[in-house]
């Protein structure tokens, strides 16, 4: 079954549409949110904990994230959140000084809550409708939208910040969650709603048992969260700000250097993602543990890393969506919601955990280099546990 296919589900298509959509507004954003940030004299702590509060909320509310997509009607959640993600947007319009540094922190973590969420609804809703072949086509889908945003989103954003500003650019991205929510007025979603009878607080508990007592899905929860050690966004703006900024801006610099990554994020799939399985799987993460390497080797010369960070960025998509297909598969449908949200959680806790690495490293003298090439050996400990995993559980 090919992505075209899988697209004629008319609920998929929509979704789809959506997701491009909101996503490149998030990145478009970004870029404008580290330039103002980078310009108001932020230091590399400041910076690792801005990057930080954008994955914070998926650690701290992943059980509540998790009870809220298991009871609520998700076109009314969805509506809910855009909306949300629109007030946060366009409030980052009213800071104007590193003095108020922790509104912005406050303003991040309240739209990366509402993001959260709507990312493991979506992912959540996936395998009640859809199964096998078509489950795996339309995670990889989601990937490749979002690499494609990000590449479009971040590329695009470091133009518009440089030469309009940040203000312009958090203006177009509420604007672009407001054509979201057009298009999610017309979702047509037909399925059997779950009946929870259950207290909230035995739902959290008996959903954290789920988990517990399923040993399978403990351990593919902590592999996939190693696609957690690629969260880059501190150290791109690092290389930005201290390496590169005397070649060229380092609003310009963050959207390209993400931006080609991200190209390497949507073509990976196309090359890999027949090839990948649960036999071979830890190849994969030994070469995603090179290719960062490679690139922690050429950051020397801002080109050169831009030819690493293409690389580096092939394998991650498909690592992301496959590992994430291991955890759907294993999961019983009316326990989904709160496996994905625990599951976003660890994934999240990893990213934040990198984005802190990454920021107090650099703080006590470590190189740019030293702490890209760490982040490459995590993957080679990852190989290693999904070696012994396999033996456990084949």
């Amino acid at each position: 079954m090919t992505y075209r296919e899988t697209l004629k589900h008319p609920v998929i298509r929509r979704l789809s549409i959506i997701q491009l959509i909101s996503y490149f507004g998030t990145w478009f954003s970004q870029v404008a949110i580290f330039s103002m940030i980078v310009s108001f004299g932020a230091d590399e702590i400041t910076i690792a904990i801005t990057a930080a509060m954008a994955m914070l909320p998926a650690v701290i509310l992943a059980p509540i994230i998790g009870l809220i997509i298991d009871k609520i009607d998700f076109k009314k959640l969805m509506m809910t959140l855009l909306v949300v993600e629109i007030v946060m947007t366009l409030s980052f319009i009213l800071i104007n000084s590193i003095d108020y540094i922790w509104i912005l922190m406050i303003l991040i973590f309240l739209r990366s809550a509402a993001s959260s969420m709507l990312f493991s609804a979506e992912m959540a809703l996936f395998p009640k409708l859809l199964s096998g072949q078509m489950l795996k086509n339309t995670n990889e889908i989601h990937s490749i939208i979002w690499s494609l945003s990000y590449a479009m989103g971040m590329a695009v954003g470091g133009i518009i910040t440089y030469y309009i500003g940040f203000d312009t650019a958090f203006l177009i991205d509420a604007s672009l969650y407001s054509v979201a929510i057009a298009l999610l007025i017309g979702l047509q979603i037909s399925i059997e709603k779950s009946k929870h009878t259950q207290s909230n607080w035995h739902m959290l508990k008996d959903g954290f048992n789920y988990i517990k007592s399923r040993k399978k899905i403990m351990h593919l929860i902590v592999i996939h969260s190693a696609i957690g050690l690629t969260s880059f966004d501190a150290l791109i703006t690092l290389l930005a700000d201290i390496q590169y900024k005397e070649l060229i801006a380092v609003p310009l610099a963050i959207g390209w250097m993400n931006a080609i990554r991200a190209v390497g994020l949507m073509i990976g799939p196309f090359l890999i993602s027949k090839m990948i399985s649960k036999k071979n799987l830890h190849y994969f993460f030994i070469l995603q543990g090179l290719a960062i390497m490679l690139w922690s080797v050429l950051e020397y010369n801002f080109y050169l890393a831009l030819i690493g960070l293409f690389i580096t960025g092939l394998f991650i998509t498909t690592l992301w969506s496959y590992t994430y297909l291991l955890i759907q598969e294993e999961t019983d449908k009316e326990y989904m919601g709160r496996v994905i949200s625990y599951n976003d959680m660890f994934f999240m806790l990893t990213n934040v955990t990198t984005a802190l690495f990454i920021g107090y490293a650099a703080k006590w003298g470590m190189s740019l280099e030293g702490i890209t090439f760490t982040l490459g050996s995590g993957f080679i400990l990852f190989a290693i546990y999904y070696i012994w995993f396999r033996r456990q559980y084949s």
